[in-house]
C-alpha cells in the first residue's frame, strides 16, 4: 500500500530530507509467526490416525500431540469451494465458487471469479509484510482463464501470492502431473523412472521456497499455502507405501465402521452414545446409482481383494504424502522456526464417491458414463498405485471413511462436510494433546490466521471496500476446552442440497435425481440437534416443527445474503440441457472452426483447445521431413484417453486412446519420403453408442490420399481429468500410446503447424458432451 511520504524536497537535493520509509515494504509484527496451512483433499475424519482411523500419519499425528485436534470443523463438501473459502475468509458463494469453476454459470454465486470485494488473505499479508507461497493443487482459477492467452489476474500471482508452483485443475496424474509455476505451463523436472511423485516435488519445492526467503530476508514471516494432489484421484503411491497396507483391510468397509467408531469415541473425537448411521440411508435410490454401496458380503473373493487393494493404495498415498509434510516439519524445527510457525493442517471435503460402486481403474471413464465393469478391472489390481492405473476406490471405503456419517463428499450431511483439522502453534497455545469440540467452518481459517499474525482485515483494498469476514477466529478455543462455541450460524448448499447450523441444531434437505431435478419445493427436511446427536442419526423433524420451520427461513435469508441463489442442480439433461448451454461459459470458437497451433508453445487446456469430443473433425500439419524423421507431431491426453499423431519406425502413426480401453486404436502408414509434406486424420461421426460414445470411420490422409483408414469410437467427455493439455511437437505428460515413452519430441525435421478444423461437424451429440463435463468435481 502506499504509504505517506515524510521527507522534505526542495531544489537542491542537498537541502532535501529522503523518506525510505514511504517505499519499503512493511515490516510484520514483532514476534509475528510463520503461517503453514496443509490442505489434502477427498478425506473424511474417519480415515486418518489422529481421529482413530487405520491410515498413518505420523507427522499430523506428532502435530496433534503438541497441538489440537479439532472434532467440530466443516467444510463446504467440495474443493474449489472450500479453497475459497481459505482465499478469501467469506462463504463460497461469495466468492463466486457455488462449484467448482469447470461448471460455472453466469450467477453471482456461480462464476468462479472472485470479486474484487473480497480481497485475498495473501493479499492482505503480503501487504503486512510476509512473504506468501501456494505449493500444489489451485483449482480457483476460472476455467476461461486456464489457458496461456488469458489474463493472470486470477492465477495465484494475481491473488496475491509471491510465488506458486502446481497444478491448475482439480486433480492431476501424481507421476506425469500437468504443472505450472507462478504464470505458465512447464514440464516437469524429471520423470517417474528417476523416482519422481507430485508429493515429493511439491515439498522440494515448498522446502526451496522458504529457504530462499529465510537466506535473502531471516526476519521477515512467511506464509505457505501448501496444497497436495492427495487424496485426490488418481491414487498413486510408491510401491513400498503401499505393500506396508498390504491386508489392512481385508475385513471389509461395514467391518471398518463397526471398527472405527469405538476408537474415535474412546480419543475424544465423537462424544459416548453417538450412533452409527445406516450404510445405505436412502435404499430407494434418492442420490442415484452411482452412489450405492455394494454390500461386503455380496462380493464374491476377487471383487473383494480388488476393493481392499484399493483401499490400501489410497492409504499409502496419504501416508506417503504426509511424510513429505514432515520433510517441511523438520526443517523448520531444524532451523529454529517450528515453536512460532501455526501449522494448520485439515482436508477441503469428505471422502470421495466418485470411484462409483465398483471402484475404477481409469477415473476417466466414470465421467464419461463408461461402465467400469469388475471383469475390466480385476486384471489390473497389482497395477493400481502405478502409473498403469488412473484408479480410485468404491464408494464403500467413501462411506467407511466417513463414519459415522451419512452420505460422503458432495452432500451437506456431516459426511460430506465435516473434516479433519489439526492446528500446532507452540509459541501461541499452551494446551497439548487436546480435544477441541468447537463448531467452527472453513470461513474461520482466515480470522483465525490473521489473528494469530496481529493483523486486521482493511476496509479497503486496492481502493475497493471489502465484504466483511464471514466466520469468527478460532483463537479463543485454543487455551479455553470449555469455552462455548462463538459461531452462531454456518448455511450450506452443493448441487441443491442444503442445510444450516443454528446454535447445535442443524436442518438438512433430502434432494436427488429420484425426487426431481428443480424440485426445491418438494424436497424433505431433516432436523437434527448436533450438541445431542453428533452423526445427524436421528430425525425430530416431526418432533419439532416449529424449529425446523425456524431454520428453513434462517436458511433463506442466509442464502439470499450470500449468492445463494438461483439454486442449481441441473445435471444436463433433457429438458435442462438447452437451459444449461445458455448459462455455461462458451470459450469463443474461430468463425471458420478451425484453430491453428505452432510447435515451441505451451500446452494448451483441454478446456480451451479445439473440442474433439462427440464431434466429427480433422487434423492436418503441415510437415517437412528429412529420412530421419521420428516423434509426435501432436498429442493430447494420456493413457488413460487422449490423441496423438507422431512418427516411429519409419511409419506414420494416428491413435486414438479410448479411456485406456485395450485394445489401442491405430492407423498407420509409411511415412513420406523426405521434403514438404500435408498428413492428417479425418473422423465422421455416425452414430452414437449405447453409453455415448461416438462412432464412426476414420481416415488418415498423407498429401490428400488416404493412406490408411478404420472404424473406431472417440469418448463424449473428457480424455482426462488431470489436465494433460494439446502438445504440438511432444507429449507433454504421460504416453498417449504404448508405442512411445514421454515426451518424445519430434526430430529430423520441422513442424510449420497443425490445423484442426471442426467446421464441418456432422453431429454433435451436446447432451452426451456437456452431461460429461458436468460431472467432474
Amino acid at each position: 500500500m502506499a504509504r505517506e511520504f515524510k521527507g522534505t524536497i526542495n531544489l537542491d537535493v542537498r537541502d532535501s530530507v529522503p523518506d525510505w520509509s514511504a517505499f519499503l515494504d512493511a515490516t510484520a509484527p514483532e514476534g509475528a509467526p510463520n503461517v503453514l496451512v496443509v490442505l489434502y483433499d477427498d478425506t473424511g475424519c474417519a480415515a486418518w490416525s489422529p481421529y482413530g482411523g487405520r491410515i498413518q500419519m505420523p507427522t499430523m499425528d506428532r502435530l496433534a500431540k503438541d497441538g489440537l485436534t479439532y472434532s467440530q470443523w466443516h467444510t463446504t463438501a467440495l474443493c474449489s469451494p472450500t479453497r475459497s473459502c481459505f482465499l478469501t475468509g467469506r462463504n463460497h458463494h461469495q466468492n463466486g465458487f457455488a462449484t467448482i469453476s469447470e461448471s460455472s454459470t453466469g450467477f453471482p454465486g456461480y462464476s468462479s471469479h472472485l470479486p474484487a470485494e473480497n480481497a485475498t488473505m495473501a493479499t492482505v499479508l503480503r501487504d503486512a509484510g510476509w512473504s506468501t507461497f501456494w505449493v500444489g493443487k489451485n483449482h480457483n482459477v476460472p476455467v476461461d482463464e486456464w489457458h496461456m492467452g488469458a489474463s493472470k489476474k486470477n492465477w495465484p500471482l494475481g491473488m496475491g501470492y509471491d510465488r506458486f508452483y502446481g497444478f491448475i485443475g482439480g486433480e492431476t496424474n501424481q507421476w506425469y502431473p500437468d504443472l505450472a509455476e507462478d504464470n505458465h505451463y512447464i514440464d516437469q523436472p524429471y520423470g517417474p523412472e528417476d523416482g519422481y511423485h507430485l508429493s515429493k516435488d511439491l515439498a522440494d519445492k515448498a522446502l526451496s521456497f522458504i529457504r530462499d526467503s529465510k537466506q535473502s530476508a531471516p526476519e521477515k514471516p512467511w506464509y505457505l499455502w501448501f496444497c497436495p494432489g492427495a487424496n485426490h484421484a488418481p491414487h498413486h503411491a510408491p510401491q513400498e507405501y503401499i505393500d506396508k497396507y498390504k491386508g489392512k483391510f481385508d475385513d471389509g468397509y461395514e467391518a471398518y465402521r463397526e471398527w472405527v467408531l469405538p476408537r474415535m469415541i474412546e480419543r475424544g473425537i465423537l462424544p459416548e452414545g453417538t450412533d452409527l448411521t445406516e450404510l445405505n440411508p436412502m435404499p430407494d435410490g434418492t442420490f442415484g446409482p452411482n452412489d450405492a454401496v455394494r454390500p461386503w458380503d455380496s462380493l464374491t473373493a476377487e471383487e473383494r481383494a480388488l476393493f481392499s487393494r484399493m483401499a490400501e493404495v489410497y492409504a499409502a498415498l496419504s501416508e506417503y504424502t504426509d511424510a513429505q509434510v514432515g520433510r517441511i516439519i523438520d526443517y523448520l524445527e531444524e532451523s529454529g522456526q517450528l515453536d512460532n510457525t501455526l501449522v494448520i493442517y485439515a482436508a477441503d471435503n469428505g471422502a470421495s464417491g466418485e470411484g462409483s460402486p465398483n471402484g475404477s481403474v481409469n477415473e476417466g471413464k466414470y465421467f464419461n458414463g463408461w461402465p467400469d465393469r469388475i471383469e475390466d478391472n480385476l486384471p489390473l489390481k497389482d497395477k493400481l498405485g502405478s502409473p498403469d492405473a488412473y484408479n480410485h476406490y468404491p464408494t464403500g471405503w467413501a462411506a467407511a471413511f466417513s463414519t459415522p456419517y451419512r452420505m460422503f463428499k458432495r452432500y451437506v450431511y456431516q459426511g460430506g462436510v465435516c473434516d479433519p483439522l489439526v492446528i500446532h502453534w507452540p509459541a501461541g497455545i499452551r494446551a497439548r494433546g487436546e480435544v477441541r469440540d468447537q463448531y467452527h467452518h472453513a470461513t474461520d481459517i482466515v480470522p483465525t490466521i490473521l489473528d494469530a499474525c496481529g493483523v486486521e482485515f482493511p476496509e479497503v483494498v486496492g481502493g475497493i471496500r471489502q465484504t466483511p469476514l464471514a466466520g469468527v477466529s478460532m483463537r479463543y478455543s485454543f487455551d479455553a476446552a470449555d469455552a462455548p462455541t462463538a459461531k452462531e450460524t454456518q448455511y450450506y448448499e452443493m448441487f441443491g442440497h442444503r442445510a444450516i447450523w443454528h446454535r447445535g441444531w442443524k436442518a438438512v434437505t433430502e434432494h436427488g435425481p429420484t425426487l426431481g431435478r428443480g424440485r426445491f419445493d418438494k424436497d424433505v427436511w431433516q432436523l437434527f440437534h448436533t450438541d445431542e446427536d453428533r452423526s445427524e442419526a436421528r430425525d425430530l423433524a416431526d418432533e419439532h416443527p416449529d424449529r425446523l420451520r425456524e431454520m428453513q427461513a434462517l436458511w433463506l435469508e442466509e442464502a439470499k445474503r450470500n449468492n445463494v441463489l438461483p439454486l442449481n442442480d441441473m445435471n444436463v439433461i433433457g429438458e435442462d440441457l438447452q437451459k444449461f448451454l445458455e448459462m455455461e461459459f462458451h470459450a469463443p470458437v474461430p468463425p471458420s472452426g478451425t484453430y491453428v497451433y505452432y510447435p515451441g508453445t505451451s500446452s494448451v487446456p483441454e478446456r480451451s483447445a479445439a473440442n474433439v469430443h462427440a464431434v466429427s473433425y480433422k487434423v492436418i500439419a503441415e510437415l517437412d521431413l528429412t529420412d530421419q524423421a521420428r516423434g509426435v507431431v501432436f498429442a493430447q491426453g494420456s493413457r488413460f484417453g487422449g490423441h496423438a499423431l507422431f512418427i516411429e519406425d519409419g511409419q506414420l502413426h494416428y491413435v486414438f486412446n479410448f479411456l485406456g480401453v485395450p485394445p489401442e486404436q491405430r492407423v498407420s502408414a509409411p511415412v513420406p519420403g523426405p521434403g514438404k509434406h500435408l498428413v492428417g486424420v479425418e473422423f465422421t461421426k455416425a452414430r452414437t453408442g449405447e453409453h455415448g460414445e461416438s462412432h464412426g470411420p476414420l481416415k488418415l490422409h498423407i498429401d490428400g490420399e488416404v493412406a490408411a483408414e478404420a472404424e473406431i469410437r472417440t469418448n463424449s467427455g473428457h480424455f482426462t481429468l488431470c489436465g494433460e493439455g494439446l502438445c504440438i511437437g511432444y507429449d507433454g505428460g504421460d504416453a498417449v500410446s504404448s508405442l512411445y515413452k514421454p515426451r518424445f519430441e519430434f526430430t529430423g525435421g520441422t513442424i510449420a503447424k497443425v490445423v484442426f478444423d471442426v467446421a464441418d461437424d456432422a453431429y454433435v451429440d451436446l447432451e452426451q458432451h456437456h452431461a460429461a463435463a458436468m460431472a467432474r468435481d
